[in-house]
């Protein structure tokens, strides 16, 4: 009898720590806020949730984080916001491929950088050649000293300028201006299919504030990118556009993609999203996150 009685104590033990581990929530789940990097999301799904779908948590934090925080004057940087992986070009040469730097010093994020350098090589079999940085990613007290130099009709403030973020860079040729040269119109026609747009477009200027400079581009990733290049918006419309709609799906290459904007409402939330998917989240810097989840995936050879 009491054998019995152990072994059905042995079971109920069991059982019990088993429903405790399945109502656990997720630690791997959990979103990093200092840069929105695109994550698998995991297969345990909470008992109160509808099915196929997994709870991700977000802090109010991640508003100002992330690939598309809109940067100007009237909506300065977080400076905890700057990606952490901020490198020097000229000591990465892994990273400087098919163009050179104007100086040295420049910097970049070591991601950023990643994806520029795929996109010159593409452009490289195309036969344009001659790409060049000659600004990327300024510190405060950098972007304070230019400010103080050039004032205000050609600088920025330290915080409210997109260089001190380190996803934005001045790109230029080194046979001719950029607005003439091959390696502009290359760009022109295809930065947005590696995640990049022209910032101040030439007949964009009352929106975004800033003069057209053919030069300076900024990394949004896809499919940010190719929607902008579609619908013709800037950075600034584009946010707009998603706040308005709350939702757009498109397809890049073969690869589904849902975009929503959420606003933020307090300093911890929880947002469902489809199971095994893969999401990205980023701050737009004002009152909401924007989540892109990849509801398939197109493997290629």
């Amino acid at each position: 009898m009491l054998k019995k009685g152990l072994i059905i104590l042995v079971i109920f033990i069991l059982v019990g720590c088993d429903s405790i581990l399945t109502d656990r929530p997720n630690e791997n789940d959990r979103v990093d806020i200092r840069d929105g990097q695109k994550l698998k999301v995991g297969t345990d799904t909470q008992s109160n949730q509808p099915s196929g779908t997994i709870t991700i948590h977000v802090t109010d934090e991640q508003v100002t984080r992330g690939n598309l925080v809109l940067v100007n004057k009237n909506h300065p940087l977080d400076p905890e916001a700057v990606p952490e992986d901020i490198v020097t070009l000229f000591e990465n040469r892994d990273l400087m491929h098919g163009y050179v730097v104007l100086d040295n010093t420049i910097r970049l994020s070591h991601s950023v950088a990643e994806h520029f350098r795929n996109m010159i090589g593409a452009a490289g079999e195309d036969g344009v050649n001659h790409f060049m940085i000659s600004s990327g990613y300024r510190d405060e007290d950098e972007q304070e000293q230019l400010y103080r130099e050039k004032g205000s009709d050609y600088a920025l403030p330290p915080g409210y300028s997109e260089h001190n973020l380190g996803l934005s860079m001045d790109i230029g040729s080194t046979q001719q201006s950029i607005d003439r040269s091959p390696e502009g119109k290359w760009l022109k026609e295809h930065a947005w299919a590696y995640g990049f747009i022209l910032r101040y477009p030439q007949d964009k200027t009352k929106i975004t504030g800033i003069q057209y400079e053919p030069w300076h581009f900024r990394y949004v990733g896809q499919p940010h990118s190719m929607i902008m290049k579609e619908l013709n918006l800037t950075l600034e419309e584009y946010l707009d556009y998603l706040k308005d709609r709350s939702s757009y799906r498109t397809t890049v290459e073969g690869n589904e993609y849902e975009v929503k904007y959420v606003p933020v409402t307090s300093k911890d939330m929880e947002i469902e999203i489809p199971a095994e998917s893969e999401y990205e989240i980023s701050g737009n810097n004002m009152d909401g996150i924007i989540v892109t989840v990849q509801l398939n995936r197109v493997e290629t050879k």
